[in-house]
């Protein structure tokens, strides 16, 4: 069973992980932890050079690449820690704040 089919409005507040904590494994995908974030990552893909090194670096894998390519972001799981901005060498990404 999902946790989603576990967790949700009806549940006891006894029956919520304290602070969205997550208990079991394989289960991220199933949080939309983006709504943690206070920052937001702006991708200018006309200053991208598709270096990719943006990549590695993202601790939540929330810069896709598809086909050798990287996409916009995945924000529904992307916190805006910004780590991505300050490996960029083309400033291809900033930080505009709030959600």
């Amino acid at each position: 069973m999902k946790i989603s089919e576990r967790i949700n409005e009806q549940s006891k507040w006894y029956e919520l992980t304290e602070g969205l904590q997550i208990y079991e494994p394989m289960t991220s995908a199933e949080f939309s932890t983006g709504e943690w974030r206070t920052d937001t990552p702006i991708f200018i893909e006309e200053k991208c050079k598709q270096c990719l090194l943006c990549i590695p670096v993202c601790p939540d894998s929330c810069i896709p690449v598809v086909d050798g390519k990287r996409l916009d972001f995945d924000f529904d799981h992307c916190k805006g820690c910004g780590i991505c901005v300050k490996s960029c060498p083309f400033d291809a990404i900033i930080m505009k704040g709030g959600k």
